[in-house]
């Protein structure tokens, strides 16, 4: 078989969107070659220096992505309206149970291990998903009455409020992305714009008065509060005078500094970083600064890129979903990933500070990596079944042509 007709055969195989497609498999050809050049002291640590190791286990974990995203690019769409329903359920005892009975990690309980398959997850990552598919399932059904505040945004803004609560306390940056993201669903699906403008208030006094209290509470005080501690010393890096001596400046940031102003233009090349010895996490919440080092401005600009391209092509076909949970579905999926890959971002150029959030579908993991593309086969999904519609109308309006052309 030629590579033309390989080609033919994929592409018969795989529907949907072929843009999204590509954005999904640059993006994964990405963090191959990022994390196999920064996981090579992480394998001197703990693999004995078989650095491949690592890369095979991304490999794996793409591997199994990828069929993720191809078995759910399968079903229709509609499908996911009736698990929203449920996942939504499950997330709430399943965040109440890892605050609880967490792995703690960095004073924040965040994962829980899967019994059987001995492999450990965020619970948050499950509830990011649910939420932004219950909200599109609400949101489509509430069309009819979706101005009013009682039956429309009381019930909508609650589902929004659970499970942000919920994540907040051990995983903040979350909360806030999932808490942004869903606002603008709220707003694509044509909630009252005075109650918008009213909960973005809400939420901008209620993170100052938060981060005004941490700032100010007594050092003792904050180290019995284990999260809170880490919030402020995060909050005092970022805000420190780092042209000083102080001793609270970020050593992640300023390694990350280093990496990036070494990177140049067009990067050191392919496995040359030499801050992947220093910065810590440069193949997860780091990562971004390693591919500058590496690839230099134009890496960093065809990233930004990938990511801006996935949520353009995701608003056309929100445009084009005859079905209003369809729309909802797909984009609200898309801004979820790109603002925090945006968020991860503006971390490694020091414009936000440290918030944990991987970059998504280029930072090392597993389970992560897996609802990111369960999220990507989701919206590929709602393209997939737009693109049957219009093949459907286009053999009809040529049956249609057929008839009226008179016979000789």
């Amino acid at each position: 078989m030629n590579i033309t007709a390989a080609i033919k055969r994929i592409t018969q195989l795989t529907k949907g969107d072929f843009a999204i497609w590509m954005v999904v498999i640059l993006l994964s050809l990405f963090s191959m070659a990022v994390i196999y050049s920064a996981t090579g002291t992480l394998a001197y640590q703990k693999k004995g220096g078989h650095t491949e190791f690592y890369l095979f286990k991304q490999l794996l974990f793409v591997f199994v992505g990828f069929l993720i995203i191809y078995f759910c690019h399968l079903v229709d769409y509609r499908y996911y309206s009736r698990l929203a329903q449920i996942l939504w359920l499950a997330s709430i005892p399943l965040l109440l149970y890892t605050l609880i009975f967490g792995s703690d990690v960095n004073d924040a309980k965040r994962w829980i291990t899967l019994p059987i398959i001995n492999t450990s997850f965020q619970t948050s990552d499950l509830a990011k998903i649910a939420l932004i598919m219950f909200l599109a399932r609400q949101l489509s059904k509430k069309q009819e009455e979706i101005k009013e505040f009682k039956k429309a945004f009381v019930p909508i803004l609650i589902s929004v409020i659970v499970i942000c609560l919920l994540i907040f306390p051990a995983n903040l940056s979350t909360s806030a992305v999932l808490f942004m993201t869903s606002v603008i669903i709220m707003f694509i699906g044509r909630i009252n714009l005075k109650y918008i403008f009213l909960l973005i208030l809400c939420g901008i006094i209620l993170l100052t008065a938060s981060i005004f209290i941490v700032k100010n509470l007594p050092n003792d005080m904050v180290r019995k509060m284990g999260r809170v501690a880490t919030w402020k010393s995060r909050l005092e890096n970022k805000f420190a005078d780092n042209s000083s001596d102080d001793k609270t400046a970020s050593y992640q940031n300023d390694q990350a500094k280093i990496a990036i102003a070494t990177g140049g233009i067009f990067g050191k090349g392919p496995g040359r970083s030499t801050q992947r010895n220093f910065l810590p996490n440069p193949y997860a919440d780091f990562v971004y600064a390693t591919i500058i080092e590496e690839y230099g401005l134009i890496g960093a600009f065809i990233v930004i890129a990938l990511y801006l391209f996935l949520l353009y092509r995701t608003i056309k076909i929100g445009m084009k979903s005859p079905r209003a949970f369809g729309a909802l579905l797909a984009i609200g999926l898309s801004f979820s990933l790109v603002i925090q890959a945006f968020i991860n971002m503006a971390v490694a150029v020091n414009i936000f500070p440290v918030t944990g959030l991987p970059l998504p579908l280029v930072s090392m993991g597993g389970t992560s990596l897996w609802f990111t593309c369960f999220a990507f086969g989701c919206i590929l999904s709602v393209s997939r079944n737009i693109d049957e519609n219009e093949e459907e109308l286009t053999k009809a309006d040529e049956q249609n042509e057929k008839i009226r052309i008179p016979s000789k």
